[in-house]
Formats: C-alpha cells, sequence, structure tokens
C-alpha cells in the first residue's frame, strides 16, 4: 500500500544533502503553552547543528507564550487551523510546507495535528514525514483517523523503552518505524540552587526562608490531574502545616483548580504562579516535585526537577519508572492514592538527608542518561537517515524495507 501511495504522489525527488544543505525540519503542534513537550521542542531547535539542519515551528492556532518568546530567532508560523471543521487547513499546510520547501515534517502529540500535519506533509512530497508522542494516553491517543496514516509515515517516535514497547504493542505501529529518543534536559539550567536561589523565591512570595515548598510544572490540563495535587497539599498540610505548595503552568484548567483550593480551604497556602519563564530557578528552589497525571511517557518536568537535585513522588503512569527509582530519586504511587503521596510527600519534608541524598541520586542519574545533546543528535540522524535513503533510493521501492539506522528498534520484538 505504501509504495504505491508514494509512487502516486513522487513528484519531487529529494535531492541529496550534498547539494541540499542543511535539512529543514516542520514541527507541527497545536500551540506552544509552557509545558513540557513544548519546552523540549524548544531546547531541539536551539540546539540543532545550523550547518545539519534549520528547524521551523507551525502551531495550527496561536503560537501560545513560548512560540511568541522564540520567533525572533525560529521562524514560527501560526494560526493555520480556525476550528474543529476547517477542512482548508490542509490546503493552508500545504502551501506552506511547498513554499517553505520542507525536508521533513514532525508531528508533535497527537489528534488534529498529527493528521493534518501528515497528510499535508503527504500532498507537498515532503520527504521525511515522522510523528513524536509524548504520553501513553490523553492527549495522545491515537485515534482511528490517525491510524489510517500510517502507511505515510516514515517513523513514530517514542521518548523511553517502554514507551516505545507501548507504540508497537498498543498503538500497533510498524515495529520497524518506532524509534525511541530519550528526552533529555540542560543540566547546566537545571541544577541545585546556589548563591540563596532558594530563598530569594521565597522572599520574593512573601515567605519565611525556611519554609517547606511543594510544587508542579505542568500545563492546566486534565491528564494532568491537578485536583490530585490538591488533595495531598491538604492532606500534607494536617501533618506539615507550614508548607506552601507552588502551581507553574497555565491552561484551561485555572479556574476548576482554584476552585478545588477553596473547597479544601488552602487558597492562601497554594501559589498559582501561571506562566514562567524562570522555571530552572523555581524547581530549584522546591523541597520536593509532586506530580499527579493520569498518564505520560518520559516527562520533562520531572527530569529537570531531579536535574535540579530535587526529589520526585509522581503517580506511577507511563514510562515514568524509568526516571523516578522508588526508594532512590524519589517515591511512586498509584493514581489517585492521596493518601499515599501526601505520606511520601511529607517523608521527604521531615528527613533532609533522605531528600538530599534522593536529590543527588537524581542529579546523577541524569548526568548519565538525560543528555539533551543526545537527544538532539537522535534527532539529527533520524531526519538525515531517512532523508538520505529517500534521496538514494527509487521513490517507489524507498519504503519496501525499514530505515537502518541507529535509533530503530530491531522490528523482532
Amino acid at each position: 500500500m505504501k509504495p504505491l501511495l508514494r509512487r502516486l504522489w513522487s513528484f519531487r525527488k529529494p535531492k541529496t544533502r550534498n547539494r541540499r544543505g542543511p535539512l529543514r525540519v516542520m514541527f507541527v503542534i497545536t500551540s506552544m503553552p509552557v509545558g513540557g513537550a513544548e519546552t523540549l521542542l524548544v531546547s531541539l531547535l536551539d540546539r540543532f547543528d545550523p550547518a545539519r539542519v534549520s528547524g521551523e515551528v507551525i502551531c495550527l492556532k496561536q503560537p501560545g507564550p513560548l512560540g511568541e518568546q522564540i520567533a525572533e530567532r525560529i521562524p514560527v508560523h501560526a494560526h493555520l487551523l480556525s476550528g474543529k471543521w476547517d477542512f482548508a487547513v490542509l490546503w493552508r499546510l500545504t502551501k506552506l510546507l511547498r513554499s517553505r520547501r520542507a525536508d521533513a515534517v514532525i508531528t508533535v502529540g497527537a489528534g488534529d495535528k498529527m493528521f493534518w500535519g501528515r497528510l499535508a506533509a503527504w500532498f507537498a512530497g515532503v520527504p521525511v514525514i515522522a510523528s513524536a508522542l509524548h504520553s501513553t494516553g490523553w492527549p495522545d491517543g491515537v485515534g482511528k483517523l490517525n491510524r489510517m496514516l500510517t502507511p505515510l509515515t516514515d517513523a513514530f517516535i517514542g521518548v523511553a523503552d517502554s514507551h516505545g514497547e507501548f507504540m508497537r504493542s498498543h498503538e500497533r505501529f510498524p515495529a520497524e518505524r518506532v524509534h525511541v529518543i530519550r528526552n533529555g534536559v540542560d543540566t547546566d539550567r537545571f541544577q541545585p540552587a546556589v548563591d540563596g536561589g532558594g530563598l530569594n523565591v521565597r522572599e520574593e512570595l512573601g515567605l519565611a526562608s525556611d519554609t517547606p515548598l511543594v510544587g508542579i510544572v505542568a500545563a492546566l490540563r486534565s491528564e494532568k490531574n491537578h485536583s490530585m495535587f490538591v488533595d495531598v497539599a491538604a492532606a500534607v498540610l494536617t501533618q506539615e502545616p507550614d508548607t506552601h505548595f507552588l502551581i507553574v503552568g497555565d491552561g484551561p484548567e485555572r479556574a476548576a483548580i482554584e476552585d478545588r483550593c477553596r473547597q479544601c480551604g488552602i487558597t492562601d497556602r497554594v501559589h498559582m504562579l501561571g506562566t514562567r519563564h524562570d522555571t530552572p530557578r523555581l524547581v530549584a528552589a522546591l523541597d520536593v516535585f509532586l506530580l499527579t497525571s493520569h498518564n505520560e511517557a518520559s516527562p520533562v518536568s520531572i527530569l529537570e526537577a531531579l536535574a535540579a537535585h530535587v526529589p520526585v513522588v509522581s503517580t506511577r503512569v507511563g514510562s515514568i519508572a524509568e526516571s523516578v527509582i522508588h526508594g532512590k530519586t524519589g517515591y511512586l504511587v498509584e493514581c489517585d492514592d492521596v493518601p499515599a503521596a501526601a505520606a511520601s510527600v511529607a517523608a521527604l519534608l521531615v528527613d533532609d538527608h533522605r531528600n538530599q541524598q534522593f536529590g543527588a541520586a537524581g542529579r546523577e542519574q541524569v548526568l548519565r542518561t538525560g543528555s539533551l545533546q543526545s537527544m538532539v543528535e537522535g534527532y539529527q540522524q533520524l531526519v538525515e537517515t531517512i532523508y538520505d535513503h529517500q534521496a538514494t533510493t527509487d521513490r517507489a521501492q524507498a519504503h519496501r524495507r525499514p530505515v537502518v539506522g541507529a535509533f530503530v528498534k530491531d522490528s523482532g520484538r
């Protein structure tokens, strides 16, 4: 099926890279709020080798805070989708990809951007079409329409080994097209607080210098389960009444979270900080990072906390157990198990030795396995490998066998 589809739309065979120059890679995403996947994308774009890859962003809707922030240094295209039934987005996207002479399209997340981004890339004759997914459920659940475009897709990118296995076994993507490129963080930006950084954050919030701080950095969306965060906060306050809680991020659930805080009577203890561009210093000021998501793959926020020497308490979902090693870098609890989460947070607040021990182990682990540069190199190599295969192989034959490269999992798994 796929060779036939490629043959029908093979009007532009790509030039070899020595003739083409840096490959233009277009990332298609809904918007760019301050969230894990979006922050990761910015880090990726900022560190591409300009001699090899030139990155651009396509936001189907508004650019969002991060999109506006990077627009001065990275091309950002926005406002291509006006509503759910705006089918003209296909024409707009196709026209944009052709005008920019895109060499690769990578959709970020599932839903509309995964569908329209890949379909437009095919119509535009883009040589490399890939989809990067960042969780194992909503909002990254892959529906029937998106499954129909599997034959057009060169690569599906997961962020952890167990996530890659999920994509093969549950999503049933072809094993030879599933690639695992681990998330990475900038350990120079996210590092332990120095020179009174934690004290400055507390002072800005009007808190005493020894106030315990527990926080989360996540878009305010339903799958992040902030209601559990608030319930855990209320439970922790019965044991450690001086504790304060930071919620960094913005989104559609803000009003519901504020209502939950009022219902629990802890409005004065929960600080809704909204969108911030100084998350490294905020995270480093925390005593415990608490993630309460219903589903994730390998969230960047956890890696950032661990890199900042902050132990993590998290729900046991997705591939989090590969980062949060229970009893070593933090604690894992089941979804909506408020008592267990509260007990784990309280234990780390009262035991400074254990807190420091977990924090040190977490940073060492990220330094060893969560390199940002290895993630960047993974994307560059993947795009180049597939592009080279397309450029040197007859288009009708190019997709009859898997591309073999450093990031392709054994198709026999």
